[in-house]
């Protein structure tokens, strides 16, 4: 999941360098088009038809994206300078994206779909269900202090009144052909 998100944050990094100062926090947003205006908080984001092609595409760009993200995420400065910039783009541009922001778009609709799989039985049940199966996790869990288990009630509840249905349902179809490799491909969280 986190693979899904770091091109989704350096998306936020894209939108807000063309739209302001380069001071930004990479806190994971939804993929915008650097030509594109930043997109408000209720609009949804770009859902588009993948193909088969896209995925495969997705697999192989992120190895050349994901070294260059996790080089951002470790600059203290909280700045994305065009240097990077360029790199995402010739990454993404070396699969068979027009640019990176294409990469983010397929990500972004990737993720939406991975969301919604059930881990131990890779079905497709929705990122609501999903959504709730762990807010009823954290409040069961009995181990965790009162205080983060307010704040995480919190955000999923928040997470799960923001939810987007998939538009395309030929978009689960494929993904789910391709969980397996998406989740390996997935770096392990540090």
């Amino acid at each position: 999941m986190a693979r899904l998100l770091r091109p989704l944050a350096a998306a936020l990094a894209l939108v807000c360098l063309a739209s302001a100062p380069p001071l930004l926090a990479l806190d994971g947003a939804l993929a915008q088009s650097q030509s594109q205006p930043a997109a408000a908080p209720d609009e949804p984001m770009k859902q588009i038809a993948l193909t088969e092609a896209q995925i495969q595409s997705y697999l192989a760009a992120a190895a050349d994206i994901e070294p260059v993200l996790d080089k951002v995420q470790q600059n203290d400065s909280g700045q994305l300078d065009a240097k990077v910039l360029t790199q995402l783009d010739a990454a993404a541009k070396k699969n068979q994206f027009a640019s990176f922001a294409d990469y983010q778009d397929v990500a972004a609709n990737i993720g939406l779909v991975v969301d919604g799989v059930d881990p131990q039985t890779k079905k497709y049940v929705g990122a609501d269900v999903m959504l709730k199966k762990q807010i009823a996790e954290v409040q069961a869990d009995t181990k965790m202090p009162a205080a983060d288990k307010k704040q995480a009630l919190a955000e999923l509840n928040d997470a799960l009144k923001s939810i987007e249905p998939v538009k395309n349902a030929g978009n689960i179809d494929l993904v789910l052909k391709y969980y397996d490799k998406l989740a390996a491909a997935e770096p392990q969280q540090k």
